[in-house]
């Protein structure tokens, strides 16, 4: 069996991997002071969490759970159980639930699509409420669904007691799990995202404008959700694109509107400053060759098994050093993506990728009589070494 070997490379293709903002601390400036309980800066396409303080300490998320309705009710139109043009009764329940509201009157009838922007746009509780029962038949059923959901996709300190997020003993978030369910609502339901940038929404003669302001601050800007009561504080979901990165900020518990709004800019500013997302290697491109004995062929091709899609530091590129453990050569019969060694990549004194190599084709042994006389040729040289 041959022996593995440890082989410095030139890895130019993925330049710098990261997976978390502490293996590069010392080529980043720190991130800004944010004046709230808890918050996240994350992006998008690789769950990269960029800065974050008190991110998994539960909190009271207001009307941020609404965030956690439309991703329920979005499921529910996705799997046709519903639809944007059924018409839902409201309920004297719905009607009367104290503060924000779309102002639907009880005893009429609204549309899925209506109540849907007055939940997104107006942040209104009779809409959740009404969208609730007649999504699951009562809050309380609703709320068991919007648990569920939270569970697949990966919520791990969230309990939902209602739609609304009025306050409840045991209705509490995270800083993380909200970037996380912001995060599964854009990624899975596209369409129903592009209701988050609409600036106002007119119902029953009524106008009212979204309630997140950064979106006529910031044009890069397309989401996601505000939130107030009295024991959450201010708080604020936000997402931004700018040159294709898409970068997802949550603030909870600062101290008014324009606190949320300028703590949310300061984190969006940071992170599309510093850093950028790319695809840094795609599996299946060669990156570099062994050696191959008793085979068809004299060397085949290794590569990495999977693509590379990291959030990088701006400008760091010079701090990356990456390693292959490989064998000094490989035995025919070799099978297409068979493992052979692993990489590993390393900035400072932090582990920041490793992952496997594999072959990029396959190798037939060869016939008998040239195994044969090739292993001669390797015991001559074998033997010709130990006597030097």
């Amino acid at each position: 069996m041959p022996d593995k070997r440890s082989i410095a490379i030139t890895f130019a293709a993925v330049m710098l991997l990261m997976q978390t903002p502490a293996a590069a601390q010392s080529i980043l400036p720190k991130p800004p002071t944010i004046a709230a309980k808890g918050y996240i800066l994350m992006d998008f396409g690789t769950e990269s969490i960029l800065a974050e303080f008190n991110s998994e300490e539960t909190l009271p998320p207001a009307s941020l759970t609404k965030i956690m309705t439309n991703y329920v009710v979005a499921a529910e139109l996705e799997s046709g159980r519903i639809s944007m043009d059924d018409m839902v009764d409201v309920s004297e329940t719905a009607w009367q639930t104290p503060g924000s509201s779309m102002f639907i009157e009880v005893d009429t009838q609204v549309s899925v699509s209506d109540l849907l922007r007055g939940v997104i746009i107006q942040s209104g509780n009779d809409a959740s409420i009404a969208l609730a029962e007649y999504v699951a038949g009562s809050e309380g059923a609703f709320a068991d669904l919007m648990n569920e959901y939270g569970q697949k996709i990966g919520l791990k300190n969230s309990f939902f007691m209602n739609s609304t997020g009025l306050p409840g003993d045991r209705h509490m978030s995270t800083a993380k799990d909200t970037a996380l369910m912001s995060l599964a609502l854009i990624r899975d339901f596209p369409d129903q995202y592009k209701i988050y940038s609409e600036r106002e929404f007119t119902y029953d003669g009524i106008r009212q404008p979204n309630r997140n302001r950064l979106l006529s601050l910031d044009k890069s800007v397309d989401g996601i959700k505000t939130g107030y009561t009295v024991a959450a504080g201010y708080c604020l979901a936000a997402s931004a694109v700018r040159d294709g990165m898409r970068l997802i900020t949550v603030v909870m518990g600062t101290e008014g509107d324009s606190a949320r709004v300028r703590e949310t800019r300061k984190l969006l500013s940071y992170g599309f400053r510093n850093f950028e997302t790319r695809t840094l290697y795609r599996a299946g491109a060669e990156i570099s060759t062994l050696p191959v004995r008793y085979g068809e062929a004299e060397s085949i091709s290794i590569a990495l098994a999977e693509s590379v899609v990291k959030t990088v530091p701006r400008g760091a590129d010079q701090n990356l050093k990456a390693e292959m453990d490989v064998p000094e050569y490989l035995e025919a019969p070799i099978d297409l993506g068979q493992q052979v060694g692993r990489v590993r990549v390393t900035l400072g004194d932090q582990m920041i990728y490793q992952g496997d190599l594999v072959t990029t084709t396959a190798v037939a042994e060869s016939g008998f009589f040239s195994r044969f006389f090739e292993s001669l040729k390797y015991m001559f040289t074998a033997d010709g070494a130990s006597d030097s």
